[in-house]
C-alpha cells in the first residue's frame, strides 16, 4: 500500500505535545489496540484514551461520583465502578444519555491525555488512541496526522463477537453512533488495512513507524 507524502499539520492554538502526535482512530474491532502495541514495541509513546475512560470509571475511579449523581446508583456496581452493560442500554434508549456521560468523562480523559503527552519527551513520537478521534474534534488539535485502522463491517462484527459477550444487533448499534468507514477514511492523513496477516500489519505499522521518525527529525531540524 503506498502511502501520502508526509507533512505535518499547521500548528493548532492548543499547547502541542514535545514530541509529533499521531492520532490513532478506527471502528470498533478494527484492531486498534493490536496496531497501538505495535507501535509501542517499535518506540512509540502510546496514549490510549479507553484505557483512561476505564481507570476513570472503573473501581472507585475518579468519575465515579458525578455519574451516580446523574444516573443514580442503579448505574454503579456494588465493587464501585460503572455499570457498562446497564449503561450501554441506557445510552441506545436515551440519546441524551450518552451526552451527559460525555460531559463527564470528556474533560476529564482530555486533561490526562494532555498531561501524558507532555512527558512523552523520551519517544520519537507519540501515539493518541481515540476511538472516536473523529467525531469529538477537540483532540485533533493536538495531532499532526490522522492515522485510521481499516477493515470490513463484517470483520468489526466477528471479531467483537469472538472477543465479547455482545450479539451482532448490539454491535451494530454502537457502529450507528460512529462515523462511517468512508467518512473515516475520507478524513484520514494515513491507513492501516488489518484484513489480512499478522505478518502484513507488522509491516504497515513498521514502514509508518520509519515515516514518523522522519516527521520527528524534519521537526527537529
Amino acid at each position: 500500500m503506498s502511502q501520502p507524502p508526509l507533512t505535518s499539520k499547521p500548528a493548532s492554538s492548543s499547547a502541542p505535545p514535545p514530541v509529533p502526535c499521531i492520532g490513532l482512530t478506527g471502528g470498533i474491532g478494527s484492531g486498534k489496540s493490536t496496531v497501538g502495541r505495535l507501535f509501542e514495541a517499535l518506540g512509540a509513546c502510546i496514549i490510549d484514551t479507553d484505557a483512561i475512560s476505564h481507570q476513570l470509571s472503573g473501581t472507585q475511579g475518579a468519575a465515579i461520583a458525578e455519574i451516580r449523581a446523574a444516573f443514580g446508583a442503579a448505574f454503579i456496581t456494588p465493587d464501585g465502578a460503572l455499570d457498562r452493560s446497564k449503561m450501554r442500554q441506557l445510552i441506545f434508549s436515551d440519546v441524551n444519555a450518552k451526552t451527559r456521560l460525555q460531559h463527564i468523562l470528556h474533560p476529564m480523559i482530555f486533561a490526562i491525555s494532555q498531561a501524558q503527552l507532555a512527558q512523552c519527551n523520551h519517544a520519537p513520537y507519540a501515539i493518541l488512541m481515540v476511538p472516536l478521534l473523529l467525531e469529538n474534534p477537540a483532540y485533533l488539535p493536538l495531532v499532526q496526522r490522522v492515522l485510521v485502522v481499516d477493515c470490513s463491517e463484517s470483520q468489526q462484527i466477528e471479531r467483537v463477537m469472538r472477543r465479547s459477550q455482545l450479539g451482532e444487533a448490539e454491535i451494530r448499534a454502537i457502529l450507528t453512533h460512529q462515523i462511517s468507514r468512508d467518512g473515516r477514511l475520507a478524513k484520514a492523513d494515513d491507513v492501516i488495512r488489518n484484513e489480512g496477516s499478522p505478518e502484513a500489519l507488522e509491516k504497515q505499522v513498521f514502514m509508518l513507524h520509519q515515516q514518523y521518525l522522519q516527521l520527528r527529525n524534519s521537526i527537529s531540524n
